[in-house]
């Protein structure tokens, strides 16, 4: 399920490119228009209970559901899984809102770091088996979320990582 944007993660780091700026929090935010930056970065948390009641309200089997927060995708999807599996992201899939990409480039933040630190456009990851991934989009969109398959669940070995990435992230 899609982020609005940074909602509350890395705002420590967040600051500190703001600073390096030079802009102030009332400037007119540089990736989004007719805002300051202030208001640009402090949209508010996305909250995604509601929509998730419904898809269990239908009896859709969500299997997992990971709040992507501090640690990103690296640190929090696998809270959800077992220990035989790992996921496979394709980054190409995430539509990063435009603020990514203003912090990112504004303070030269690489990609690991970027994806452990914020949510990079992804608030909410759903874990659901293939035959009900259809169904379960339908019910999330028709909450007006916008989802996106962001990969699959493989079975791994323990010396490999819980979260392989492919593809590339654009900001």
């Amino acid at each position: 399920l899609a982020s609005d944007g940074v909602h509350s993660n890395g705002y420590s780091l967040v600051r500190k490119i703001v600073d390096r700026t030079g802009l102030d929090w009332t400037s007119a935010a540089p990736f989004a228009e007719g805002g300051t930056l202030a208001a640009a970065l402090m949209a508010p948390t996305r909250i995604y209970v509601k929509p998730v009641l419904a898809v269990l309200r239908d009896g859709l089997a969500l299997k997992g559901l990971a709040h992507i927060t501090g640690g990103g995708l690296p640190e929090n999807l696998p809270r959800v899984l077992p220990g035989d599996l790992g996921a496979r992201i394709d980054l190409s899939a995430i539509s990063a809102p435009p603020v990514f990409g203003w912090l990112a480039d504004a303070g030269n933040v690489a990609l690991p770091e970027m994806l452990r630190t914020f949510n990079c456009g992804v608030g909410m990851v759903a874990v659901t088996a293939r035959d009900e991934a259809d169904a379960i989009t339908a019910r999330f969109e028709s909450y007006g979320e916008r989802v996106v398959r962001l990969g699959t669940l493989e079975k791994r070995q323990n010396t490999e990582p819980r979260i392989a990435f492919d593809g590339a992230l654009s900001f």
